[in-house]
């Protein structure tokens, strides 16, 4: 499960994504430079010409390949969602997956409009099909949410069918197929209340305008929790009860990486991108400025996921002990959130990440 959200303005866009993940499953951010055409790429489960890259980031489960979600120097983000449809996914021979299509089109795309024709034209190729999931060996399709300074396209897909639609203002997409054009492919038995209850939050967030909100309001978005009881002791698919947008689901799923971006229009004006190791709710986004400053190492280290991982096991015992995490963790982030604004750089992120989960241990 995840949720994406994006909002268009007249100079920018603002775009966040929430990766829901089998509860222990490391997420790292990584930063890959530009890569030449011309030799083959192993993917996932494919080996496929190599059209080359452009210099991106990108948060990926430790196991796999691909993407959750990124942002490329074009200023291109894309994030994935996991969908019900008609179609069987495990009827489908291993293929391209949809963390391969996110890194794919960040690869490839330089305008949303691009990324998406290079992922549509792989998935007619190629097509879809393999294990995206490791704990529950589970295949599944995926839909996406592609995005770049002044437009976006909400993909939808089932095996190697698909259907695209452009986005006006802005738009919020969940663990269900959304696109009228492609409700043919909508598996009716499949119960949407999980995914409903959460596109409720994200679309009133949309809803605000890219002129009205800011990043920090994303990052409440993607922390939020609902109105339920904090952590939820049982979660109803079919209604939506105990799943929220910062997911925990005990024993099952939880949010494990988050990212969020400001893509700005002017070339001038820096990209930034602010990336969270675990769940939101106990966890800092880091801000970082892909393309032009280097990726703090910290964000790609095992052990400092699974630090992060920890905070959030102990709220889930514990849900008072979130006031004192956020106690220490809220100073820390607007730090770096301050400094990063007026240096276009954060300085001993590691260090002071390391002091700040001390302080928790």
């Amino acid at each position: 499960m995840c949720d994406t959200l994006v909002a268009i303005g007249r100079d920018r866009t603002l775009f966040a994504k929430n990766s829901d993940r089998p509860v222990g499953e490391v997420q790292l951010v990584e930063a890959y430079p530009a890569r030449a055409a011309g030799a083959d790429l192993a993917t996932q489960y494919l080996t496929i010409s190599d059209a080359g890259a452009a210099p991106l980031v990108g948060s990926r489960p430790e196991w796999l390949w691909g993407f959750e979600h990124g942002v490329n120097a074009h200023r291109v983000a894309i994030g994935n969602e996991k969908v019900w449809t008609v179609d069987d996914p495990f009827d489908a021979p291993p293929a391209l997956i949809g963390m391969d299509l996110v890194r794919l089109g960040l690869e490839r795309g330089r305008t949303a409009r691009e990324a998406l024709d290079r992922m549509t034209s792989l998935l007619d190729q190629h097509g879809q099909g393999g294990v995206g999931d490791a704990t529950t060996k589970e295949p599944y399709w995926s839909s996406f949410l592609v995005a770049d300074p002044a437009s976006a396209w909400i993909l939808e897909t089932s095996g190697s069918r698909w259907a695209a639609s452009p986005v006006e203002d802005g738009a919020a997409i969940s663990n269900r197929i959304s696109l009228p054009e492609f409700d043919a492919v909508r598996n009716p038995l499949t119960p949407t209340g999980h995914a409903d209850r959460r596109l409720e939050v994200t679309r009133a967030c949309v809803a605000t305008g890219a002129a009205a909100l800011a990043p920090a309001d994303l990052a409440r978005t993607m922390r939020d929790h609902g109105s339920d009881a904090f952590p939820p002791e049982v979660a109803n698919p079919v209604t939506g009860e105990g799943v929220s947008v910062c997911m925990h689901v005990r024993h099952f799923q939880a949010t494990t990486a988050s990212m969020i971006c400001e893509l700005p229009a002017d070339p001038a004006a820096p990209l930034r991108a602010w990336f969270a190791l675990g769940s939101p709710c106990t966890s800092v986004y880091v801000p970082t400025f892909p393309g032009t400053h280097p990726v703090p190492e910290v964000l790609g280290k095992p052990d400092t996921w699974h630090r992060f991982d920890a905070l959030r096991a102990r709220v889930e015992a514990d849900p008072a002990a979130l006031v004192e995490v956020r106690s220490v963790l809220d100073p820390l982030e607007n730090e770096l959130w301050e400094e990063a604004d007026a240096t276009r750089s954060v300085e001993e992120v590691e260090t002071r990440l390391n002091a700040a989960l001390a302080r928790l241990a």
